[in-house]
């Protein structure tokens, strides 16, 4: 039996900021078309708004919505029948969000179910990106490129500088095996006196969208986590984008 199309009217400054904003109109309605199935706004298995109808709600050109909806049909959430509608054919995304952990113990916890390629190494590097004043910086480090996948798809891009003195001590294997931090905190004898994590929020350049498999201007999340040794220099430094749609903060207030 055929399930009545789903609909809710968008508020008029949501269609005012999908005009204004630099970002493609397909890319901003496909992120909120998949945000409606994400939070089973559009359930599986029903039929969504006609273009024609989300054209007139969104305030854009039926093509414009065709578009959105073909990105939505290349992931599988979606599928189009002839005569019949467009209806909702998966929502996954709730299985694949990572936790963005927020002390010191989650932080050596990895992922479950989680693969590590490493996509790129690069010894006698340097990192430009860290805090300033929080400690000194080593004489070199290894600089590792690494992909964090489940199921087949990423779900963080991350570079990694380990102490050079310190990668010379950790096993190869570990570096497709172990978070970031715990490659350094299982280290005998290394002593971690401060770490800290900053989140940001931004959106995919070229290159990211790529790597994890994303529309450029999709919402991603930069994370950088750094370690500091007992000598007072920066033992560790992960630089980390995660995908905003599979990305979750949990923090206990209490």
């Amino acid at each position: 039996m055929t399930q009545p199309a789903l609909s809710q009217p968008i508020p008029s400054q949501t269609a005012t900021a999908i005009r204004k904003s630099a970002v493609a109109r397909y890319l901003q309605l496909a992120a909120l078309f998949r945000r409606r199935i994400e939070t089973n706004e559009w359930p599986v298995d029903s039929r969504i708004p006609t273009v024609e109808e989300l054209a007139k709600e969104c305030g854009v050109a039926n093509m414009t919505i065709r578009q959105a909806l073909s990105l939505l049909e290349q992931e599988g959430l979606i599928e189009r029948f002839r005569a019949k509608g467009t209806f909702v054919r998966m929502n996954n995304r709730r299985d694949l969000w990572c936790q963005v952990q927020t002390d010191w113990n989650g932080l050596l916890m990895a992922r479950a179910d989680a693969s590590i390629e490493v996509l790129s190494s690069e010894p006698g590097a340097m990192p430009t990106d860290f805090p300033p004043g929080l400690a000194d910086l080593a004489p070199s480090y290894l600089h590792l490129r690494r992909r964090h996948s489940r199921e087949g798809q990423a779900f963080l891009l991350a570079d990694v500088f380990i102490d050079e003195r310190l990668a010379a001590r950790i096993a190869p294997a570990d570096y497709t095996a172990k978070t970031s931090m715990r490659l350094i905190a299982d280290l005998p004898g290394l002593k971690i006196v401060n770490a800290q994590q900053v989140l940001t929020i931004g959106s995919a350049d070229p290159e990211v969208a790529a790597l994890l498999g994303v529309s450029l201007g999709d919402p991603i999340a930069y994370v950088q986590r750094t370690a500091v040794a007992e000598d007072g220099t920066i033992a560790l430094l992960a630089n980390g984008i995660y995908r905003g749609d599979m990305v979750r903060i949990d923090i206990k207030l209490t």
